[in-house]
């Protein structure tokens, strides 16, 4: 038996675009006709640059702060079973899903959508909408780690203190607790200077919404500089960031074990640990409990954001997707046990610290909190608190930056799969493109670096990355397994790597994983709740704006579907049937390629109109 492998070319690279071939106008014509044939296409210069990016994009920040907050409060332990169950049937054939798509179609979310579902096309378009409306506010936490990472500097560390001039009354810091009497308790209400560092001196929050005070310059600076990052990472295209993940990918993991080794040492660390794995069983009967599992894969493993589709269409044709998805999965899950394990190990130790009976309980907070308020909390009671601080803030801008470059990457190939003779015509060069998608994402995000912006991002936060990705990933699978069809894919796998993709993932694809979407879908739908900040009340308009938000993505799918009838031609019936036929040509039946290549030589090569391939003997 011969495994296909496609002959390597040679891009036909320019001046004006020095990492992507510009093809004619023939070429881009057939490109979109035969969807994976697409011509010459920039690829990923190593399979480890393409691995080392999608590990980047899918261990992000929800990692750290999501992850270990969602199983503290579903069960501890326990938590794992449905994590891992819907690992299992969701996050990882989905995963497949994308890839495989992704690699052979050989297009962006937009192009591959449009090819195999034109009757959903749209959902193509939502995901990009989706996913550069993420970009614009989620830069912010970047900027938020930078203020941090510069603050490490300052010794002692700023945020460890209270008497400094964003300090109230209520500040009450661990240098306190010690200098309390015998007869001296600590202060009811009373708030560690963590919170009041990133309240007053970051954030500079205002009252509310009513009151979005003027812009932090201080963090307008932080933005400006982080957006540059982004820029800096993809404007000469994919070969450039495939070598910057080498180091951001890994460089996180480096921080994570040497802090977890060091925070087990600290007193009250074991503690913290049980108190994360310690079980409630009963907790498993509660289905908010499964949901909250499988949203959590959704999430981290990026499924629905269309940057697994685009970052895939980089590569070889003939690359071993299965090796990616497992690769990525395993490590993603992975780096979550290793966050929460070096997290509660410190939530433990701040207890510790904080006097008897206190409880992780009571220092454990969610969101960005854990990770700007809960965490630096210790790092003042460390020893080389300021290089702990460094390195952990560090490393949390290298996790931003992976995924923000990662998701901008998306825009990107979107529009240079669409109009890339209109880019060279008015832009000439690629990284005028990029300048111009960067500086308005810039622009749009704005609003979170003003005195309220944090209520702004919280509202955009739940809009886009919670509801709208459910909505999306739903139609996005309802596209991929039934009307592109489940076994039409298999046999691209099969194509593309000479065999056909496990029984297990061809079940998933078919039966499980779209009733498992449907189920979170339900059970997001009927346990809908309001956004919130803490103890602030939204105005009642913030829900009409958050559904607005919602919309200018998801909105995309019934215009797409309108869109393909009224292109069509034909009575109503021959208008449904068009759209819903996939538009991408099979290059060759499994049968046929397996004739061909059993009959091949060693290193024997053949050419027909629709595939050149070299045969190599396994």
């Amino acid at each position: 038996m011969y495994k296909p492998r496609e002959e390597d070319e040679t891009a036909d690279d320019s001046n004006n675009f020095p990492n992507c071939t510009v093809a004619t106008d023939e070429k881009v014509l057939s490109s979109f006709d035969n969807g994976h044939d697409a011509g010459k296409r920039e690829q990923w210069a190593k399979k480890a640059d393409f691995m080392l990016a999608c590990i980047g994009y899918a261990v992000g920040l929800g990692n750290v702060w999501r992850f270990p907050y969602l199983a503290y409060k579903s069960g501890g332990g326990a938590f794992l079973i449905p994590y891992f169950i819907m690992l299992i049937f969701v996050g990882i054939p989905l995963l497949y899903m994308e890839l495989a798509l992704g690699q052979y179609i050989r297009l962006g979310p937009v192009g591959a959508f449009k090819k195999i579902a034109p009757f959903l096309k749209g959902t193509g378009v939502a995901t990009v909408v989706m996913t550069y409306l993420l970009c614009t506010y989620y830069n912010v936490i970047m900027a938020w780690a930078l203020f941090y990472l510069v603050a490490s500097f300052v010794s002692p560390l700023p945020y460890g203190t209270c008497g400094n001039w964003w300090n109230t009354d209520k500040c009450f810091s661990y240098e306190d607790l010690e200098n309390l009497g015998e007869n001296e308790t600590q202060p009811n209400n009373s708030i560690p200077p963590t919170q009041e560092y990133f309240d007053h001196r970051v954030l500079q929050i205002s009252s509310g919404l009513e009151d979005f005070g003027s812009m932090v310059w201080e963090l307008f600076l932080f933005l400006s500089i982080a957006w540059i990052l982004v820029y800096l990472c993809i404007w000469k295209g994919i070969k450039l960031s495939g070598k910057i993940v080498y180091f951001t990918a890994t460089f996180p993991y480096f921080v994570f074990v040497v802090l977890l080794i060091y925070a087990c040492t600290l007193p009250g660390a074991v503690d913290g640990i049980k108190y994360f794995l310690q079980p409630d069983w009963e907790m498993l009967l509660d289905p908010a409990v499964w949901t909250a599992a499988a949203a959590q894969n959704f999430n981290s493993i990026g499924i629905g954001f269309g940057t697994l589709i685009a970052m895939s269409s980089y590569n070889k044709f003939n690359n071993n997707i299965f090796a990616d998805v497992m690769t990525v999965s395993l490590i993603n899950a992975g780096t979550s046990l290793l966050a929460a394990f070096t997290i509660f190990a410190i939530l433990g130790y701040m207890a510790y610290v904080a006097g008897p009976g206190v409880t992780v309980d009571d220092v454990v907070t969610d969101g960005p909190g854990l990770v700007f308020v809960s965490v630096p909390t210790a790092f003042p009671e460390m020893p080389a608190g300021n290089l702990w601080s460094f390195l952990f803030f560090f490393m949390l801008c290298c996790l931003a930056l992976d995924s923000q470059f990662a998701m901008t990457e998306v825009v990107i190939t979107t529009i240079m799969d669409a109009y890339p003779t209109l880019v060279k015509k008015y832009l000439r060069r690629k990284e005028l493109l990029v300048l111009i998608v960067v500086v308005i994402a810039f622009c749009v995000g704005l609003p979170t670096i003003f005195e309220g912006g944090m209520y702004w991002f919280q509202i955009m936060d739940w809009y886009t990355a919670v509801i709208a990705v459910i909505i999306i990933a739903t139609f996005e699978v309802i596209a991929i397994s039934y009307i592109y069809g489940a076994g039409r894919l298999s046999r691209n796998v099969k194509e593309m790597m000479g065999e056909l993709p496990n029984i297990f993932f061809r079940v998933c694809w078919w039966v499980i994983s779209p009733i498992l979407c449907g189920f979170i879908f339900i059970s997001n739908c009927a346990s809908y709740e309001v956004v919130t900040y803490g103890d602030y009340v939204y105005p009642d308009w913030v829900e009409l704006f958050g559904w607005m938000v919602t919309s200018m993505s998801i909105v995309w799918i019934p215009l797409g579907m309108v869109h393909s009838l009224v292109v069509s031609k034909g009575n109503l019936k021959e208008r449904f049937i068009d759209t819903l036929t996939p538009k991408v040509e099979e290059t060759k039946q499994p049968e046929e390629l397996d004739e061909k290549l059993d009959t091949a030589n060693d290193n024997a090569s053949f050419e027909d109109d629709d595939i050149k391939v070299t045969a190599t003997r396994l």
